[in-house]
Parts: C-alpha cells; structure tokens; sequence
C-alpha cells in the first residue's frame, strides 16, 4: 500500500492552503443534507465485497431547479447519454446511482438498462423519469445485473432519510480511500443556506471535465440560468483543472439542484449571487483537490501554473506537465529534477527555434531561460517532500511592467508503484 497520508473523517474539510475561503461561509461541517433533500444507499449485491453500491438522492420540492455537467468522452456511457439527452436538466429532482459497474461499453443493452434504472428510481422517489439522473461508476464493459439492481432501488427509496448523506456517499464509491463531502452554511442577506457536497474519484481523471462523480445540493432559491451559469463556471475552475492519470472517463456527471426550502432566494447579479459563487467555488475546488490527493497510490499533490504571451501554449504546457510520466514520477518521489519539467515543456512547443523558459520549484528558481540557476538542491528536496508542491513555468519574456498576458493552471497527482499495482489488477 502506499505511504500516502489517509485523511481522518474529523481532519478539517478545508486542507489545501491553495483554496481561498469565503468569508460568506460561516460553519463547515462534515455531512449533512440541505432542507428539502434525502438520501439512501444500500448494498444491492452489484460489488462482490458485499459493499453499498446503490444510491438515491431526492428533492422533495416540485419546483426544484437543477443543472449538471458531463464527460467529453466520445465513449460516453449510456446513463451520461440517457441523462444529458432523455431528462429535464433544469428540473431534475432526483439522481439514482450505480457503483461496481460503469454501464459503460455496454452497447444498445446499455441504454435500455439506463431507462430501467432510471424508471425504477423515478417510482422509489415519486417523480417523474425526466426529473431523474442515471449515473454509473465502476467495471467498464460488463452488463450491468438487472436481476438485482432494479429491487435495490427499490429498497434505496423505502430507506431515504434527511440524514441519509453519509449512506449516498458509500453508495458511490469505488476505489476512493477517503470520504470526499462537506457541508457548509453560507450567510447570506436574506438569511442563511445550506450547500452540501459529495463526490467520488480516484483514477481515470483527466483535465477535460474530469469530476467522476459529484453531487451538489442546495436549501437556496436559484433560477435555472443562474444555476447553469455558477455550476458551469465553477466546474471549469475546479474538476476541469485536475489530473491523476490522464485518462478521460466515460462516466463522469456533476449535478448541481436547488429545493429553495430555505426561502432564501439566491438573484442573479446581486452580492448574494457572489457569495453564493464563491462559496460553491470554493467547495468545489476542495472536493476536486481530495480527488486528485486521493489519486491511486499517491503521496503529493502538484499545482503547476503556466504564464506566457500565448494563451493556448500556456494551456497546453500546463495540461502536458501535469499529465507527464517522468514529471509525476519525480513529484511521487520528491525529487526536484526541473529537466523534466522542461522537457515536458518542449514537447508541445515549437520548435527547434530556442524557447526561453524559467522554472520555479516550491518558489525556488531553479531554471532561468533555459539554464540551471544555482540553488540549494538539498532545501528543495525537503520542500518537494511535503504534501503540495508549487511548479511555476514562464515562457518568454515578460510584457509591460513585468507581467504576462496570460496563465494556466493545473493540479495533478503523482504517479508510483500503487496505481500500476492497483489498475493492474482492478478486474482480477
């Protein structure tokens, strides 16, 4: 097993000194359901281990309004298909869940089981099929077990309870090793709302949307254009800006639904409606760095944070560092070798004219235009040994005042012996 930190259920849900937290958020606390919602997860016989592995989220207001997003895998499996293009994405109430088998690769059978999923989750909820999300994680290529996931919903509606969150989040679980939920309660002028998160994901993240799964749920009053708009900003700012492995999922769906119970309705282009923001942002960015510190094996999380005259050469350094094999190897084992770095650097730059490049390493500068500038290396490696390590690239010469005109960034896992040994063997 790898020697990674495991973080306890009690450790603060804000641990990573690279999100900022609102001042709008007044408690933080480890689970709880805002008003207006239930939850239940039981053990349908999908996992083998005997483990939950389904879930059932519901709104109990019939004027819910919600948002989501999805993976951009052209193999995207059936329940992101049938979700995206069968069901009322700003209306949903209810989101059924499937953990062990991905219902992915699974064909035209894929779908009619995705319709069947969500039917029976529609009956256990009491709303209608268009108001129900399907979403599945787990084993690709298998035929989901419709002789026994059908009554398990079932049994998931008879159980739902207001405090049933903690019940949800197991049942959407694979091969995290930690809890990744919180629940925060955010002040805002016409009073105070709840905001709770759950999400799941270890492997198979990639900076193209790479979220697995997560489920955001609200007490506050939102239209469905100001809940499309915040979920969709805050996504790009958080599950869009990680890597583990580089691999893209076929599965992955971000919900966003508001009840509006709290009677504190939410305005667009009001402070309320920053606060709110930030405070999702905020969540959300958190729940995106437990996935990535939660990488397969793991020991460290990178942030490598690219500036430059060219927006998309920024982008694609960012994304080509985070995802290189040599750059992760050197980040599991906490050596500061900044080659590495350049060479990925080099691989999605023109060439073969000289690019000068400056690397900075935990705030060291240990590359100046291309060359080695003198730094402790012992220093270093006591810096790169911790569990967040900064990695800041400059391309070209600074403009006007000593700025760049643009800036990228992405968050990134490792890369040791516990993910091959654990991808190795996931389906034997």
């Amino acid at each position: 097993m790898s020697d990674a930190p495991v973080p306890h259920a009690d450790a603060p849900f804000f641990r990573s000194g690279w999100v900022e937290v609102p001042d709008s958020i007044v408690r933080v606390a480890g689970r709880g359901l805002p008003r207006g919602f239930r939850a239940a997860g039981v053990a349908a016989g999908i996992k083998p281990s005997g483990a939950t592995d389904v879930a059932l989220l519901v709104c109990d207001a019939p004027d819910a309004v919600s948002a989501a997003r999805f993976t951009r895998s052209g193999t995207a499996a059936p329940p992101v298909l049938v979700t995206r293009d069968e069901s009322r994405l700003d209306a949903l109430r209810a989101v059924v869940v499937t953990s062990g088998n991905a219902n992915a690769g699974t064909g035209r059978d894929g779908f009619e089981t995705a319709r069947q999923v969500r039917a029976a989750a529609a009956g256990a909820a009491g709303v209608p099929e268009d108001q129900v999300a399907v979403a599945a994680t787990g084993v690709i290529g298998v035929p989901l077990p419709m002789d026994v996931v059908p009554s398990g919903v079932a049994a998931a509606g008879t159980e739902l309870r207001a405090d049933g969150d903690d019940d949800f989040r197991r049942g959407i679980e694979t091969t995290d090793l930690f809890p990744k939920t919180a629940s925060l309660t955010v002040r805002l002028d016409g009073g105070d709302v709840t905001l709770h998160g759950v999400c799941k994901g270890a492997g198979m993240i990639q900076p193209s949307f790479a979220t697995m799964l997560c489920f955001v749920t609200t007490d506050a009053g939102l239209d469905a254009a100001t809940a499309d708009l915040l979920l969709g900003v805050c996504v790009k700012r958080s599950f869009d800006r990680i890597s583990v492995d580089g691999q893209l999922s076929t599965s992955d769906t971000a919900v966003l639904i508001a009840s509006g119970a709290s009677g504190v309705r939410v305005e667009p282009r009001t402070p309320d409606e920053q606060r709110f923001g930030l405070a999702l942002d905020a969540l959300l960015r958190q729940l995106a760095l437990l996935i990535t510190a939660d990488g397969e094996g793991a020991r460290r999380v990178g942030r490598v944070t690219v500036k430059g005259p060219d927006g998309p050469a920024c982008e694609r350094v960012a994304r080509q560092v985070a995802n290189s094999p040599l750059v992760k190897t050197a980040l599991y084992g906490g050596d500061p070798n900044w080659g590495r770095i350049v060479q990925a650097v080099g691989a999605v730059l023109p060439g073969p004219a000289l690019n000068p490049v400056g690397v900075r390493i935990a705030g060291v500068e240990v590359c100046r235009d291309g060359q080695e500038v003198p730094f402790d290396r012992e220093a270093l490696a006591t810096l790169v040994s911790g569990p967040e390590v900064d990695y800041d690239i400059v391309l070209g010469a600074p403009e006007a005042a000593g700025q760049y005109a643009n800036e990228s960034e992405v968050y990134f896992s490792d890369l040791g012996h516990e993910y091959v040994t654990l991808n190795a063997e996931y389906t034997t």
